[in-house]
């Protein structure tokens, strides 16, 4: 699998999403349109959007986070976005970055724990 493919992992009622750590414009499309379909697809109770790998942060990439998240929620989904890096952080920050009613946590694992806290994983 190419290193900058964006794949949407189904985990019982819930989708993985692991972002490259240089997405482009044509990959952060991409990663809205699979994630709003998935989660009607498979009626997903929420997403975890995997940002571990993810360096730099530029406007596009931050709206469209901000959006998806916005969209997740309008289609009863929660959105846990999880690994972000300090410099992503702080760019997010100076970027206005807001992420709704989404949470953020250290890793996947937290947001693992997060969704079997609040939700049934089957």
């Amino acid at each position: 699998m190419d290193e900058n493919t964006l794949s949407v992992i189904k985990l019982k009622n819930i989708l993985l999403v692991t972002v490259p750590d240089e997405p482009g414009d044509d990959i952060i499309h991409e990663l809205q349109t699979k994630v709003l379909h998935a989660i009607e697809k498979y009626q997903s109770k929420g997403l975890i959007l995997d940002i571990s790998n993810v360096n730099i942060l530029d406007s596009f990439f931050a709206r469209t986070i901000s959006e998806t998240t916005q969209m997740v929620a309008l289609m009863g989904g929660k959105t846990v976005i999880a690994g972000m890096q300090p410099c992503v952080a702080i760019t997010a920050t100076e970027l206005g970055l807001h992420l709704g009613k989404a949470i953020s946590t250290l890793d996947v694992d937290r947001a693992l724990d997060i969704f079997s806290d609040n939700f049934k994983l089957v």
